[in-house]
């Protein structure tokens, strides 16, 4: 789907739309595209095309003179953009949309941050990031609560070094990409200078549990092979 500008009408009559129609025609035989369907509306239009050859980023590049898709081809197109981003628009009119924005209610939202759990690449925004995240980190908190049968209010009731507390901050840390300073804030364990000896002496002591019970292991082994 393409729609024009602030909802403008991108078609004044039919022949506007002929013109769109003619074009695109143009286009599939150049690159055997198939178009299965069309809808031209006054402001918008819908496409359903199948791009057999898997050339629909090398015809859109070559629109804009840049004759090959690669990482040097992509970061060109990125400026000619951005480039025409600034012509048209005034910087603080932009603004807003670098922030982020999402079209629906909070409810929504938080599903859609749900869905994208684990599926974000190195491309996708810092905050973006920061915010799917922070919804993994919700979902392991309520289960490591639920698991506890504690509430948020235990988690500002009892101590700092609490080995309950601590064995979630431990989870946090391992299963998401959020900083010390957000999970000792969010589970209550103190400064992020405390939460990292915290956490570290919690490391230490479960890595010299589990040497020890490999090498009480290895005994026994050893014990046996000789009986």
């Amino acid at each position: 789907m393409d729609r024009g500008d602030r909802r403008e009408d991108i078609f004044v009559d039919d022949v506007d739309r002929q013109d769109l129609l003619k074009t695109l025609a143009e286009a599939c035989q150049k690159t055997d595209w198939q178009v299965h369907a069309d809808c031209l509306m006054r402001n918008h239009f819908h496409l359903v095309v199948e791009t057999p050859n898997g050339n629909l980023v090398d015809r859109l590049l070559g629109e804009h003179g840049i004759l090959q898709d690669s990482a040097a081809g992509r970061q060109q197109f990125e400026r000619q953009m951005e480039a025409r981003r600034l012509a048209e628009t005034h910087e603080e009119e932009f603004k807003p949309l670098r922030r982020g924005w999402c079209l629906g209610g909070e409810e929504f939202r938080q599903a859609m941050l749900a869905l994208m759990d684990g599926k974000l690449g190195e491309n996708h925004a810092g905050q973006l990031q920061r915010e799917t995240a922070e919804q993994r980190a919700s979902r392991i908190i309520a289960e490591e609560l639920a698991g506890r049968d504690w509430t948020e209010a235990d988690l500002a009731r009892r101590r700092r070094s609490d080995p309950g507390k601590l064995a979630i901050a431990a989870r946090l840390r391992s299963e998401t990409t959020l900083p010390v300073k957000w999970i000792a804030a969010r589970v209550q364990i103190g400064t992020t200078k405390g939460a990292k000896s915290l956490l570290h002496h919690l490391a230490y002591g479960q890595a010299q549990h589990k040497s020890a019970r490999m090498n009480k292991a290895d005994a026994q082994l050893e014990f046996q092979s000789t009986v």
